[in-house]
């Protein structure tokens, strides 16, 4: 095979063109892959729809399970847990590819490298065309950090391990220990689901999930919430599992400004919230200062996430995945030619991923 069929997006909402593009030769330090699968990630239908601009054209998608074909020249590969990479070995990969000494990878955050590649937002360019999820391959550029998945993960689980798993792994190491902490999830969608499990195993012993969206709120339980509730519930709630506290820490993941502003009541004093969800533009919201100051609250912003959290991720995935029903949460597989109809059913608020195979 010496072509890739990929899905690009071109800028117009809800339109994807099939192309075929040269297969690319690894340089020394790269990796090419098949993609094996891509789930759908809530960034990937802000873009589709119009809500999130990204430079186009672009292939989409970066929730991604591949299986290596080729290296580039050079020694060994390695992944982050330092085992050997050979050809046919499944793998998972950070979203961002970073070079390790710029100002930010300096300072601890290489997920904003001053040359970073993004898998799933860049824009096409010769020889560079396949860095997204949807297509049939990937070539993973130098500074790309590698985890070998276990061979027991199924796909479904695996997908999302490098988007949703890390970006929580990472939200609740900002949040500190949880270990007989009450927390609050806003948001029910995967990053929430996610948030759930972890907290659980992590030894919260309270996790209040919130969402609007009574479908899915009501699933958070099986993922170890131990109250599922609506917004109008939450101050009611809070305060009867707290003894009138307030919740230790919120992880926020659903992006929402009124969720935001009703979760600040919420916290004790002396509680963290940490932002997730905000990944797309909204107006401004009034915040107190004093109020800040006075409650000792520590406020948090995550995106993306190191490669320290991708290992996490999918260490948390093999010890856990039988735990929790994470692979019932792929609720459908598209074909590649058929991204279109993925993205219109990932659209429906009660679907929580979509994927799409290459074949």
């Amino acid at each position: 095979m010496n072509a890739s069929l990929a899905a690009v997006f071109e800028g117009k909402p809800h339109e994807l063109e099939l192309r075929s593009f040269p297969l690319p030769q690894p340089a020394p330090g790269e990796t090419l892959v098949r993609v094996l699968g891509c789930t759908l990630c809530g960034s990937d239908l802000h873009t589709f729809t119009g809500r999130r601009s990204v430079a186009t054209p672009t292939i989409l998608g970066h929730e991604i399970v591949g299986q290596i074909e080729a290296f580039g020249d050079g020694p060994p590969h390695r992944d982050l847990a330092g085992q050997e990479l050979r050809v046919g070995d499944r793998v998972t990969w950070s979203i961002v590819a970073h070079c390790g000494d710029c100002f930010y990878c300096r300072r601890g955050l290489p997920q904003k490298c001053v040359a970073g590649i993004k898998y799933g937002h860049e824009a096409l360019r010769p020889g560079r065309e396949l860095l997204g999820g949807l297509a049939e391959h990937c070539l993973l550029v130098r500074g790309t950090s590698i985890v070998k998945l276990p061979a027991e993960l199924p796909l479904a689980v695996a997908c999302p391990a490098n988007c949703a798993t890390a970006t929580i792994a990472a939200a609740v190491a900002a949040a500190g220990s949880l270990t007989e902490r009450s927390v609050a999830v806003i948001g029910a969608g995967l990053l929430g689901l996610t948030a759930c499990a972890m907290a659980r195993v992590g030894g919260a012993a309270e996790v209040i999930c919130v969402d609007t969206h009574a479908g899915r709120v009501q699933r958070s339980v099986a993922f170890g919430a131990t109250r599922a509730i609506s917004p109008p519930e939450l101050a009611a709630v809070v305060s009867e599992a707290t003894s009138g506290y307030g919740v230790d820490v919120v992880l926020e993941l659903s992006g929402a400004n009124a969720a935001v502003e009703a979760t600040l009541p919420a916290l004790r004093l002396g509680g963290t919230l940490v932002l997730v969800g905000a990944v797309f533009p909204t107006p401004p919201i009034a915040l107190v200062p004093e109020q800040i100051v006075r409650r000792n609250l520590t406020i948090r912003g995550v995106h993306n996430y190191a490669p320290q959290h991708l290992v996490s991720a999918v260490q948390f995935l093999a010890d856990q995945h039988a735990r929790f029903p994470f692979a019932e949460l792929v609720s459908d597989w598209h074909l590649l030619a058929e991204a279109r109809a993925a993205f219109a059913q990932a659209l429906d608020p009660q679907q929580i991923r979509v994927g799409v195979q290459a074949r």
